[in-house]
């Protein structure tokens, strides 16, 4: 027997999803260990082994927040900018839009540039934007930053030189010199070949600053796991979907930053709906995204460490990384989300989060401030977690809140479970309406360690009348990495190109080398798109390729009207060329439960309050509709009959679906639960 491994290291949670060759799987949660996530990590793996032979695991798929932590906490290493002469200010001057409170701020004082001005560099060189050489590269400049690199200890260095992605000899030959002194050297052409300089340099910079702790965190997770007996080669989810091996996430470490999203919307795509709306509300955040044909939203910008907005991340407010990943809006809503009053007595929710320690107040861990988990207990939606759980700690909690606000204990509690669920339909909202998507035709899919006790309340907002709870909910991202094939893209930036061929040519073999794959394989698939413009204007959209000029003129006519709501035509011009190349990952012979196939039954729910869940059990929880605190039934997905109108709750091993007034629950294919609104199943 062979075994596949899929990790998901959250803010509170650390998931393992074990899956045999049969598709049976087994699943372990444990909190994370900050300190060292490797920790957590192990613990995970030895409980989802159980007394399984470790060495016939065949492959272990991965999905980190290291990238994204490292950049939010700026803790990554220190970074050298090399660039051609001139240019050394373009980093340090940076881009930033003053927006919503810092609009009025007239002691404003914009964040700091990624690198700090006098680690930036220049060398003597220019090449033009169609790639000829107008100033010959200059080895002597090369030795001279070299030399002051070394002398400063820094030891990683990012190099951009303007229009290397038209002609990359220069940069070539400046990391070939640099390497000799500095351990670590990202180019821009080996990242993300792409035009516009601000958004290539910040790119190659965010890969330069945690490549280096990506490589040593890869490293040592394989000797942790080489140390249990598992020796399989170690997968990494990159931000679009596709799964690249460590070696490569280490290399082009950039592409991790939104991996462990991504995971959990490709679950959600695998969830029988064409059209439906990935909800992943965790302990730390709740993420959404629009899956469309089946496939999610794509971007090939997005920002990190930006300032909010509805959900989503402003654009000019932190650093632009030009790389795919799965089109996301989140917001810092979970359920170790802590509540608070602000100065004037205002109740908040968020976005600082108890995490996993010391954890919401009834873990038991030394928490004392109330979470959103302690007023969904408190609220009697929550009995039972993938923990032990202490009501009596939890009441304690949300009295510091009932007492200053003058209101009831369950009221206090119903007010945060409300402003949590409001916060989190803000990231819906980005996602569908803001972008003139009406959410009203979708499913909401609904996962995560939280998102089932609140996903009808969000559906509720937007008139979407289906949710669907898939097999195994707590932890969907991890079964999500086991559902990912090996996947990459290449792009290359190319004014007036002449026959395209040879570009997709080159760019389609360098990604096949990447994944370690022919491209003559019958099984590897290849798509190929172009980023295409109106002559004359600055900014572009990508359409899938085609070589008559026509049919790409329509496809981008439709895509601009999409994206634009304007029906334009006019001379287009093409910017760039892209592929993405696909492969079928190792022991993909049956897909993972969670996305497709019949999942084992779920292990009963722990002991809800005053018996186990399931036939002809109950409790009181609360629902506003129905005037307070109700006795409702309780079931496991075993128990479900089919058709359970609300109010009622059907409890997970590691998850619980509040199922309100109006609502119906009913098994559905692939162990999943479907909820729909106005009764009818």
């Amino acid at each position: 027997m062979a075994y596949s491994i899929g990790v998901d290291v959250g803010g509170t949670f650390t998931d393992v999803v074990l899956r045999d060759t049969s598709g049976a799987i087994s699943v372990a949660k444990c909190l994370s260990t900050h300190y060292d996530p490797i920790a957590g990590i192990v613990a995970g793996v030895t409980r989802a082994l159980g007394g399984r032979d470790p060495a016939q695991v065949t492959r272990v798929v991965h999905a980190t927040t290291l990238a994204t932590n490292a950049v939010l906490e700026r803790t990554g290493v220190r970074v050298a900018y090399v660039t051609t002469q001139g240019f050394r200010s373009v980093v340090p001057l940076g881009r930033y839009a003053r927006v919503e409170e810092d609009r009025y701020d007239l002691r404003f004082t914009p964040p700091p540039p990624p690198v700090a001005p006098e680690d930036c560099f220049e060398v003597t060189e220019r090449v033009s934007a169609r790639g000829e050489v107008l100033t010959p590269l200059d080895d002597a400049s090369v030795r001279r930053v070299a030399a002051e690199i070394a002398r400063r200890g820094i030891g990683s260095a990012a190099v951009c030189l303007l229009h290397a992605y038209a002609n990359p000899a220069h940069e070539r030959r400046v990391a070939e010199i640099l390497r000799a002194s500095v351990p670590s050297v990202v180019t821009s052409t080996e990242v993300w070949p792409e035009i516009r300089e601000y958004e290539r340099a910040t790119t190659t910079i965010m890969s330069a600053y945690v490549g280096p702790l990506m490589a040593s965190y890869l490293s040592r997770l394989r000797e942790r796991l080489a140390a249990l007996g598992i020796r399989a080669p170690v997968h990494v989810m990159e931000s679009g979907g596709g799964v690249v091996s460590a070696e490569l996430a280490a290399r082009r470490a950039v592409a991790t930053i939104e991996s462990g999203p991504a995971a959990g919307v490709l679950a959600a795509a695998g969830a029988g709906f064409a059209d439906a709306i990935s909800f992943d509300m965790g302990g730390t955040t709740a993420k959404a995204c629009v899956v469309r044909g089946g496939r999610p939203e794509i971007t090939h910008e997005f920002h990190v460490g930006g300032k909010g907005s509805f959900g989503g991340r402003r654009a000019g407010t932190g650093v632009p990384i030009r790389t795919p990943a799965i089109d996301l809006a989140e917001v810092g809503a979970g359920g170790g989300s802590v509540a608070w009053l602000d100065p004037a007595g205002t109740l908040r929710v968020g976005p600082r989060s108890a995490g996993s320690s010391p954890g919401p107040a009834c873990y038991g861990l030394g928490g004392a401030e109330p979470t959103v988990t302690d007023a969904n207990l408190v609220l009697g939606y929550l009995a039972s977690a993938s923990i032990p759980l202490t009501p009596a700690l939890a009441e304690q909690a949300l009295d510091r809140l009932a007492g200053p606000l003058g209101v009831a204990r369950e009221e206090a509690a119903r007010a945060v479970h409300e402003i949590v669920s409001a916060a989190m339909a803000s990231a819906v909202h980005v996602v569908t309406v803001q972008r003139g998507i009406d959410p009203r035709g979708f499913a909401l899919v609904a996962f995560g360690g939280a998102g089932p006790m609140h996903a009808a309340r969000v559906a509720e907002r937007f008139g979407i009348a289906t949710v669907v709870v898939p097999a195994h909910c707590g932890v969907a991202s991890a079964a999500g990495l086991l559902a990912g094939d090996l996947a990459t893209e290449r792009v290359r930036s190319r004014l007036d190109a002449g026959d395209p061929e040879p570009i997709f040519a080159g760019l389609v073999a360098e990604a096949a080398a990447d994944l370690g794959v022919s491209p003559a394989d019958p099984e590897v698939r290849v798509e190929r798109s172009v980023d295409v413009r109106f002559v004359g204007q600055s900014h572009d959209l990508t359409v899938a390729w085609s070589p008559s000029r026509d049919e790409l003129a329509a496809r981008f006519a439709g895509r601009y009207l999409q994206v634009y709501g304007i029906a334009q035509r006019g001379e287009i011009e093409l910017v760039g060329y892209r592929v993405r190349v696909t492969a079928p990952a190792p022991a993909r012979e049956h897909p993972p439960p969670a996305v497709a196939g019949a999942p084992e039954p779920s292990p009963p729910a722990p002991a809800a309050r005053p018996g186990p869940a399931g036939a002809g059990v109950s409790r009181r929880a609360y629902f506003g509709e129905c005037g307070g605190f109700v006795e409702v039934p309780v079931h496991t997905r075993a128990s479900l009959p089919e058709r359970l109108p609300g109010p009622a709750i059907v409890e997970d091993a590691e998850s619980t679906i509040v199922v309100p007034p109006s609502w119906t629950a009913a098994p559905a294919p692939a162990g999943a639960v479907h909820l729909t609104r106005g009764g009818r199943p």
